[in-house]
């Protein structure tokens, strides 16, 4: 999903001769606490609630305070998942989405990726969740999907991040698309491939059943 498809046609830009009464108005219908500012389609930045209510005058104009994260935007094409990146390196819960010219779109809410992403077959499908932690250098999807795909199991999705504990050593996310893979994890481990990390549908399903079941029984008391 691109970021174009994800554009909230509910959350209004504002100009930068709206006053700030205004934008607080806009912010408490929309439960927000920012909102793009936009001149003659160029995207100008946010404001936020907070520098209007510091500033004690919301009669002011939009343009004479403050806007911030005028880079914290995508261009149409690009992923839902790059759109999560600006959000997080900007601290916004909103991300501009500009034309290849640079014309703005509209925004995203944070809160829309995020429902894109659990919609994503790759969270939808039943599958277990294996993690792996490996040296930097050892690390080859080609070679980690061929043992995986040899056992009948496909990977719907992988994720890398850097170990916490070890800068030179990965942890591998994969999600794959069948619960029941322990001979997955028993070909990985043959050759050399550490888990740290088995999650399987039917134990986590278990697992809320019993918590259900616990949390029923209290309400019976």
């Amino acid at each position: 999903m691109v970021a174009l498809e994800l554009i909230n046609h509910m959350i209004p830009p504002l100009k930068p001769t709206d006053d700030g009464h205004k934008a607080i108005v806009w912010m408490e219908e929309l439960r927000m606490n920012q909102l793009p500012v936009i001149e003659k389609g160029r995207f100008l930045g946010f404001i936020n609630e907070e520098i209007i209510l510091e500033e004690n005058d919301s009669k002011k104009p939009v343009n004479q305070y403050y806007l911030d994260a005028e880079q914290c935007f995508v261009t149409e094409h690009q992923h839902f998942y790059d759109v999560i990146k600006v959000a997080a390196q900007h601290e916004s819960q909103l991300v501009a989405v500009l034309s290849d010219s640079g014309i703005f779109q509209g925004v995203i809410a944070l809160e829309d990726t995020i429902n894109a992403f659990a919609e994503s077959t790759a969270v939808q499908e039943p599958g277990a969740i294996l993690v792996l932690l490996m040296n930097q250098r050892d690390y080859s999807l080609a070679e980690i999907s061929r043992l995986i795909e040899s056992e009948d199991v496909k990977i719907l999705s992988s994720t890398i991040n850097s170990d916490p504990k070890d800068a030179a050593m990965l942890r591998v996310t994969l999600k794959l698309n069948k619960s029941e893979v322990s001979h997955v994890t028993a070909s990985l481990e043959r050759f050399g491939y550490r888990i740290i990390g088995r999650f399987q549908e039917e134990e986590i399903k278990s697992n809320d059943q019993e918590r259900f079941d616990l949390l029923m029984r209290y309400l019976n008391i």
